[in-house]
């Protein structure tokens, strides 16, 4: 009964505890602060003003009205007045998402790693926010944790689709870790949304200049020089392409121009007709041929390519527009004006442009990809599946694009589909680490254990630091019983990472597990030099020294246990079990047997007393006098 009794009592305080109301008396504050967790849905500012002024006149001094607050100053720029908005908002509403991660970007703003990186985490535990892994991403780059930060840059730009910097950071990732076609992937997604980035044409043509293709670099610094044609960076590799391929005028020539060397007596004819006066006056021949024949829509449409090219976005919006109202027939010119639109944030305009360009030629690949984008990223999952489809059609060797219908269908619980789109992905890229594990998942959820287990081992064979695919791997192996497996895949996580005492903790309790006592010491000391009030550790070495008879040494290691965690209940037991036995002499022999004196001679005391009390009954009881016959 007092166990119904306290069950009951614990499902009435969680209720209660939860803020659960059942309808009645709602709570203006909480109220309030619900209404905060959307804010950043609001994209019309007056709308977004009178959502702030209602949130404060609704709990003046709740966790919300501290937030509004937070926000305000944060678009005023006043950084550290808004950091202290969002920690009052924490203290007043723990675990509130948005203030974590706001918060926790404010801090990288602030080079402070640590701490941005803890309230990143905590954001992101109850939100994806694209910029809150953006954030995250940046900080894991900079400590070389590159599984993790690309997992995080990837997850940021499912939505945000044109910001370059999440490409280029990506490509700099894969380059690094030596994937130089992922890197390449990168760097063509982010010419694809800023096709004057010069800092994609460099890493290009860095990577071209590393496999010796020295014209390829030479062609893609080219690209970048016309975008930028003051930019120092590409003129001094390209002064170093130039050295190596034997042609020392130029090379002197563009490390001037680098800001290196000194201008060559005789400049070479290439430089006099590379400079920019060529591009110059191809530009005023267009607009003169355009004031004689106005009704020429190729003549906007060439126009507007030099200036795409040249990186001036407004001018060449201006003339595709031009070529757009004179009804071009070129798919190219509505494609290009729909990327600089999207650029600029008129996505609504690009959607426009790129049905424009489908009208025209229903099979611009590119046109069919930039829908399927814009789709996906406001939730029209069907339509997205349609032009991704479409882009497939006209360009089956997309591993990527068919990894995004796979996620999508994965989203839907179509399980064939899901499971068909990420065999077509690993059918052009078999060693793409994501799709391997992504698949095994997908097999573990519908019970193929087997085909998982291949797939995440693929996963970590193409990638070791793959921890997500390592715990989703032991998890089979634990239910399989496959403790050897286990043990390799943990010692390959010692290896991979040797000063995370999580790692060496695991280890140990699977030598622990095995009856391989000394490694398992081995492993739990280790996890308590890493971390000395690793309370975990210190129990599980503590229990291990009760089992092996070291009772000293166990009394003493759990009490550094208990001094690390209080709350531990397993040590509380041990710790009581080992003060109860823990005696220096071999055994309790003595102890047991004057125990079982004492008992005897107990019960013997009772039987007397027993017949003691009978007889002084008898003698109690009055005498029954016969009745006579």
């Amino acid at each position: 009964m007092k166990i119904i009794q306290t069950y009951m009592l614990l499902l009435i305080a969680a209720l209660l505890l939860t803020g659960f109301t059942w309808g009645f008396n709602a709570d203006p504050c909480k109220t309030a602060l619900e209404s905060a967790e959307n804010l950043h849905t609001i994209k019309d500012a007056t709308e977004m003003r009178q959502a702030e002024a209602r949130m404060i006149s609704q709990c003046s001094d709740g966790a919300a009205a501290h937030f509004v607050t937070a926000l305000q100053q944060e678009r005023a720029g006043n950084f550290d007045a808004a950091i202290e908005e969002y920690k009052r908002v924490l203290n007043l509403a723990p675990g509130f998402a948005r203030a974590d991660g706001n918060l926790g970007i404010l801090y990288a703003r602030k080079g402070m790693d640590d701490e941005a990186s803890v309230e990143l985490s905590r954001g992101l535990s109850a939100i994806s926010d694209p910029y809150y892994h953006k954030a995250l991403a940046k900080i894991l780059a900079a400590q070389k944790v590159y599984s993790l930060a690309a997992y995080h840059y990837n997850q940021a730009s499912l939505e945000l689709k044109d910001d370059t910097s999440i490409f280029i950071a990506l490509a700099e990732i894969y380059t690094a870790s030596d994937k130089r076609d992922k890197a390449l992937e990168e760097y063509g997604r982010a010419l694809t949304a800023d096709p004057s980035s010069v800092k994609a044409h460099i890493g290009i043509a860095s990577i071209n200049q590393q496999d010796g293709d020295l014209d390829k670099a030479l062609e893609q610094l080219k690209k970048g020089e016309l975008s930028a044609p003051q930019n120092k960076d590409i003129h001094l590799m390209m002064a170093d392409v130039y050295e190596k391929k034997g042609d020392s005028k130029l090379a002197d020539y563009h490390a001037l121009l680098g800001g290196r060397g000194k201008l060559p007596a005789n400049p070479p004819e290439e430089v006099v007709s590379s400079n920019a006066t060529g591009v110059d006056k191809e530009v005023e021949d267009l607009k003169a041929a355009i004031k004689e024949r106005p009704e020429e829509t190729a003549l906007y449409e060439k126009l507007g390519h030099i200036y795409l090219e040249a990186g001036k976005d407004s001018e060449a919006i201006d003339l595709y527009r031009e070529a757009s109202y004179r009804k071009s027939t070129n798919s190219d010119v509505y494609l290009h004006l729909g990327v600089l639109l999207e650029k600029k944030g008129q996505t609504d305009e690009a959607v426009v442009a790129y049905k424009r360009a489908l009208t025209v030629d229903r099979d611009s690949a590119e046109s069919h990809l930039r829908l399927a984008d814009i789709r996906f990223s406001r939730g029209l999952f069907q339509e997205a599946v349609e032009h991704y489809s479409e882009f497939l059609r006209l360009r089956p060797a997309s591993p990527d694009i068919h990894l995004k219908l796979a996620r999508i269908f994965a989203k839907s619980k179509e399980t064939a589909k899901t499971i068909s789109s990420y065999k077509a992905v690993l059918s052009y890229s078999p060693d793409d680490a994501d799709a391997n594990r992504e698949i095994a998942a997908i097999y573990a959820q519908t019970g193929d254990t087997e085909k998982a287990v291949v797939h995440y081992n693929k996963a970590l064979a193409v990638d070791k630091s793959n921890n997500e695919a390592r715990i989703a791997l032991i998890s089979i192996y634990v239910k399989n019983k496959q403790y050897d497996e286990i043990t390799a895949l943990l010692k390959e996580a010692v290896e991979l990472t040797p000063d995370d005492p999580i790692n060496h903790y695991k280890l140990g309790l699977i030598y622990d597990f095995k009856k391989e006592y000394e490694n398992a010491v081995e492993e739990y000391k280790k996890a308590i030099e890493l971390k000395p009030d690793n309370a975990r550790a210190l129990n599980a070495l503590g229990r291990l020294y009760m089992k092996t008879g070291r009772l000293s040494e166990a009394k003493e290691t759990l009490e550094a246990a208990k001094k690390a965690d209080p709350t531990m209940e397993e040590t509380s037991i041990l710790l009581n079990n080992i003060r109860d036995e823990f005696n220096p002499e071999p055994r309790k022999i003595i102890k047991r047997k004057s125990t079982k004196h004492k008992k005897v001679k107990k019960s013997k005391r009772t039987k007397k007393s027993k017949a003691k009390s009978k007889k002084s009954d008898v003698k109690k009881k009055p005498a029954v006098k016969k009745k006579p016959s």
